[in-house]
């Protein structure tokens, strides 16, 4: 599995090459002189969306966790983790949420509902980024005033819709994760450390029990369509800093259907090439130069560099730092490991 995913990202990154050299570099080059330093403030900037995002899990993950032992704070950072692993590293788009589990649990929460409110967090988000892409869709075809290359997109959405209502449907009543742990047995031939860790039946059980709380799924996917249409206005902040400035509602509508495309072809590592190709196609539709729009993916390629190394970096400290605190206290009894 892990080989098709190299290789998805390899053929992405060839894209993303093809791409970027067939366009005119003196304009790109006068665009990045334009826009200077002043780039440096869609790294601040990002904290907002993702902030938006920290909020909603942390209404999903507050009914297991009354004290605020995982706080809104350490949520954050576990979130800017989360994000780099999936964003950098070549994972298609899972690896960071097993290790935003792990993160959180160091606070002394049980495992079963910290992976539920991930699994449901995962699952809004893929209910918010549906709205978020039918509103850029709505938005395109209003500008356009018609359908014409948008045919593709909104058929491929469209076809994979039954996706996110099945999965609603499993984590609600298909006993998905018991499932998979009676798998893992049958397959490793018997109870192992990995099956014990899973603990199926408890967490098709915490699902559950989030399902239970319609108003909090409500108010945590709330959040999540709020992230989505802030998270917009980094396109529109850069492209003016650029000099090729474009409406609110070109930027909401290009960052739509461009997450669009990233979600239907989710299998290539960081959407390489995927990124590129969508926003020079949607771009187009609005009007945005071709040379615009592929300095634009590599102001968001810079951004996510410049947001997730010091992310990932902290959390192999962070790594570190409690391995350290292990080894202390084997000398020590009683100093917790604790980051």
């Amino acid at each position: 599995m892990k080989y098709l995913v190299y290789l998805a990202g390899l053929l992405g990154l060839i894209a993303a090459i093809i791409l970027v050299t067939q366009q005119n570099w003196s304009a790109i080059e006068n665009a990045f002189d334009h826009a200077g330093w002043a780039l440096l403030w869609l790294l601040p900037f990002h904290a907002l969306p993702l902030l938006l995002d920290v909020l909603g899990w942390r209404t999903l993950l507050a009914p297991s966790d009354p004290q605020r032992r995982a706080g809104t704070p350490f949520l954050f950072w576990a979130a800017t983790v989360r994000e780099a692993c999936n964003r950098l590293l070549p994972v298609a788009n899972v690896g960071g949420e097993i290790v935003g589990i792990r993160l959180v649990k160091w606070r002394g929460l049980e495992g079963a509902p910290v992976a539920a409110s991930v699994v449901m967090e995962v699952l809004l988000t893929l209910v918010s980024q549906y709205i978020f892409v039918a509103l850029g869709l709505l938005l395109l075809i209003g500008m356009a005033g018609h359908i014409g290359t948008l045919n593709s997109v909104i058929g491929a959405v469209a076809a994979s819709l039954p996706l996110p209502i099945g999965l609603i449907w499993i984590l609600r009543h298909g006993q998905l994760f018991s499932r998979l742990e009676t798998f893992a047995e049958k397959l490793l031939g018997g109870p192992s450390r990995f099956t014990e860790l899973l603990d199926g039946a408890r967490l098709d059980e915490e699902v559950r029990k989030l399902y239970d709380r319609p108003a909090r799924l409500a108010v945590a996917c709330a959040w999540q369509v709020a992230g989505f249409v802030v998270g917009s206005f980094e396109s529109w902040l850069a492209l003016q800093l650029l000099g090729f400035p474009i409406s609110v509602w070109d930027a909401i509508a290009i960052e739509a259907t461009t997450q669009a495309v990233r979600h239907i072809i989710f299998f290539v590592p960081a959407g390489l090439g995927v990124q590129e190709g969508g926003l020079v196609l949607f771009g187009n539709i609005i009007g945005l130069p071709a040379d615009a729009a592929i300095a634009l993916s590599l102001v968001k390629r810079a951004r996510e560099v410049g947001f997730g190394v010091p992310a990932l970096l902290s959390w192999q400290w962070a790594e570190a730092h409690r391995l350290h605190r292990r080894w202390l206290s084997r000398r020590k009894p009683g100093l917790s490991d604790t980051p």
